[in-house]
């Protein structure tokens, strides 16, 4: 069984903003999959069940989304090889995506709470968001909505991540890394 897991923050207000893109990917992952939805109150999250995988998108809003990932990881006995996490990161440009076990959490809250929670050695799917011209900016950067620029290829970018986590349920990790990494969103469209 795998666990997939989008970090982002619950409310209508956060919906379309930078830190909520790995929500966008796992609600790709649950209509591909035709998942349905198992969600408990104990689970802390909106919890989808297909076959062979889950899909969990954390209610806990960011800081806390290792209280959500850890139940449903022990309720359903899940390895941590099997867990993947997807989300945002600033240190990579727009549309770039990264595949990675384990590392630090570089000041992304959402991971600083899964380490916490089960160690760092879960795979990461790290989707560029590019980050602001200051570092006083962040918070405010990543809880704003994407550019117009952005939204008019965010579509075609969160195909090609959830065609990604497929493969990482079937394929070596390398292989995907070779297949579906980008180093910027110019990559996907060209």
């Amino acid at each position: 069984m795998t666990l997939f897991v989008g970090l982002g923050n619950p409310g209508s207000q956060y919906e379309e903003t930078r830190h909520n893109i790995g929500f966008k990917v796992i609600d790709k992952l649950v209509a591909d999959f035709g998942a349905r939805d198992i969600s408990k109150i104990s689970f802390h999250g909106q919890l989808y069940r297909s076959t062979n995988s889950l899909f969990l998108k954390p209610t806990t809003f960011m800081n806390l989304s290792g209280k959500s990932v850890q139940p449903v990881k022990h309720f359903f006995k899940v390895e941590l090889d099997d867990v993947i996490v997807i989300h945002d990161d600033i240190d990579l440009p727009f549309g770039a995506v990264r595949f990675k076990r384990g590392g630090g959490h570089g000041g992304h809250n959402g991971l600083k709470s899964l380490d916490t929670h089960m160690t760092k050695e879960y795979l990461r799917v790290r989707i560029g968001v590019g980050k602001p011209e200051y570092k006083s900016q962040v918070a405010d950067y990543v809880l704003h909505d994407f550019s117009k620029e952005e939204q008019a290829v965010l579509e075609k970018l969160i195909s090609h991540v959830a065609l990604a986590c497929k493969k990482l349920t079937q394929e070596e990790l390398n292989s995907v890394k070779s297949l579906y990494s980008l180093k910027s969103i110019e990559g996907l469209t060209a």
